[in-house]
């Protein structure tokens, strides 16, 4: 694996935010700088647009948009609750815009009217989906006020979200299995662990990811499968030890795999809209650098 063919990419190639990301993780670089970049995808309402996640052009802030911003907030262990940024995220949170009292919303109607991947085309009959409410809970549990009515509501969507998982097991979604992921963390790290059976959840989980984790590995390079860095991006995590083994066969295929030009392939397309989807996938190749380059940092020796 060639860290400097990687760094000259995200170099010459990546998005602003990206650049400051990649900085900040492996050159000692600003967590403000990252801020600063993040807070520039942040719409008036407190939530996110702009393509923050880059299949989905649409400016308008959206449930999903807004959850990719608590990854980088969590990427870069930002712990401040009064930041400007965390109080937008929460503002808009706490609207009720895109949220039926029980879940946010996975796509929204105006994503149709920009360049956008399948998958975040809006349905009006779509299904109700934890995918990213289950993670947005997590976060508010960790930020919000806790004297606060909102946080209280997010306690109650807790329990929801749990009677949901339990009573849907086992989800073939993988990325909703990676929320709930997500609210099993926020739940130890913010002290809620008292709100569920935690024992429980971890044991429902362990099986669930063991469950969607594509251990053909063959299919790694070209499909858009389930690998095990979804849910576990260090040694410390508690599905690590129960899925060592295919954690490790991941750092041996992201060390095989590593193209001339230092990225890795982006192993999805989005249909329509192929000049847009062009430019998505050389953002992407940035993304999966540095979640590439954190996995084999934290988890391959």
């Amino acid at each position: 694996m060639s860290f400097e063919l990687a760094r000259n990419f995200v170099y010459i190639n990546a998005r602003p935010l990206d650049l400051a990301r990649w900085m900040f993780l492996f050159e000692n670089g600003s967590k403000q700088d990252v801020l600063k970049f993040l807070a520039a995808y942040q719409n008036a309402d407190g939530g996110f647009g702009h393509a923050l996640e880059p299949d989905c052009w649409n400016p308008n802030s959206s449930p999903v948009q807004t959850w990719a911003a608590t990854q980088i907030i969590k990427e870069i262990n930002l712990e401040d609750k009064e930041h400007p940024v965390i109080q937008g995220i929460l503002k808009y949170l706490s609207s009720g815009v895109d949220f039926d009292g029980h879940t946010w919303v996975n796509s929204i109607p105006t994503n149709n009217d920009y360049p956008h991947a399948s998958w975040w085309s809006f349905d009006p009959a779509q299904e109700t989906t934890y995918n990213s409410t289950a993670s947005l809970i997590g976060f508010i549990l960790k930020f919000a006020d806790k004297n606060s009515k909102f946080y209280d509501k997010a306690r109650v969507l807790t329990q929801e979200a749990f009677a949901y998982f339990t009573s849907h097991y086992p989800l073939d979604a993988m990325h909703t299995v990676a929320c709930f992921v997500d609210l099993y963390e926020y739940l130890k790290e913010s002290s809620n662990d008292d709100l569920l059976d935690m024992a429980k959840f971890k044991h429902l989980l362990q099986a669930q990811i063991q469950h969607v984790i594509t251990y053909d590995t063959t299919r790694w390079a070209v499909d858009y499968v389930c690998n095990p860095s979804l849910f576990i991006d260090n040694q410390s995590s508690d599905f690590y030890q129960e899925n060592k083994t295919v954690c490790e066969c991941e750092c041996e295929f992201l060390t095989k795999t590593q193209e001339s030009d230092g990225t890795w392939a982006v192993t999805w397309g989005w249909g329509d809209y192929p000049e847009e989807c062009h430019i998505s996938k050389n953002w992407w190749k940035s993304d999966l650098i540095i979640k590439n380059i954190k996995y084999i940092k934290a988890m391959c020796g």
